[in-house]
């Protein structure tokens, strides 16, 4: 089983990411159920495989110090380029969510938009979730958002057609029924001028039952594990309930995990 992670996966998807995929509306409002009531106590938040970077910098706008980690260097380089523009206190550091460190500690740590999915292995989570709790105060806060085996067997079996001048995609989704993997083969087409070039990538995901991610938890030194179903929060016809849920749990106090 593959164990790498490339970092160069999503060198297109990090290009275009901005202008395809305008879903930020469902994660505003979960987001406004599950970690605006801690911000009153956050002073330094971590953004966790921060894409782009458009959460740091609504974090950073907040008043608050950020650091902003991604593997890809794509879209480390993006997020940077907003971060300078924006003129914010926001530090991008390029690493794999398995093993990254930060310089200091930081109160909250957020990962959206079911990038933990993302690594090869289910046993990753637990390697996540620990550096997750080292890179945390005590008393700090994890949320994440995670695709479910039922999002893998009713959303990722379709095909899709997204079309935002000058670039189209067309994703196809896999599944085997019953698995914890499913992945999706996106074809690019993009325009310059006249001519379109083609492009290809493949995405996989992985996915852990709801007992296995508070095992996890538990293993990494965290407490007050709560979750929520995603999909009164994205009501959008498609997010039906159990595909996707959002986590969030406390690091102990007075432990260090």
């Amino acid at each position: 089983m593959e164990t790498d992670m490339p970092s160069d996966t999503y060198r297109w998807l990090a290009l275009y990411y901005d202008r395809l995929f305008e879903f930020r509306r469902p994660f505003d409002v979960a987001r406004q159920y599950i970690v605006a009531p801690l911000l009153h106590e956050v002073r330094s938040a971590c953004d966790l495989c921060c894409g782009t970077g458009t959460l740091a910098l609504d974090l950073a706008q907040s008043g608050i110090r950020v650091y902003a980690v991604d593997l890809s260097p794509d879209m480390v380089r993006i997020a940077r380029r907003k971060v300078r523009a924006a003129g914010l206190p926001v530090r991008v550091l390029r690493a794999d969510m398995r093993d990254f460190r930060l310089p200091q500690p930081v109160d909250l740590i957020t990962c959206e938009f079911d990038a933990l999915n993302h690594v090869p292995t289910k046993g990753d989570l637990r390697k996540v979730l620990r550096c997750a709790a080292r890179a945390l105060r005590p008393g700090g806060y994890f949320t994440f958002d995670v695709n479910n085996l039922a999002a893998f067997e009713h959303i990722w079996s379709k095909t899709w057609f997204i079309d935002r001048d000058p670039v189209a995609i067309v994703m196809r989704g896999n599944h085997r029924r019953g698995s914890s993997r499913a992945s999706i083969d996106v074809e690019w087409f993009i325009r310059k001028g006249k001519v379109w070039t083609r492009h290809h990538e493949h995405i996989e995901e992985v996915c852990w039952t709801p007992a296995e991610i508070r095992q996890a938890f538990t293993a990494a030194g965290f407490d007050h594990v709560r979750c929520w179903d995603a999909a009164p929060f994205f009501n959008d016809g498609m997010t039906s309930p159990g595909c996707r849920t959002f986590w969030r749990a406390r690091k102990k106090p007075t432990e260090m995990a």
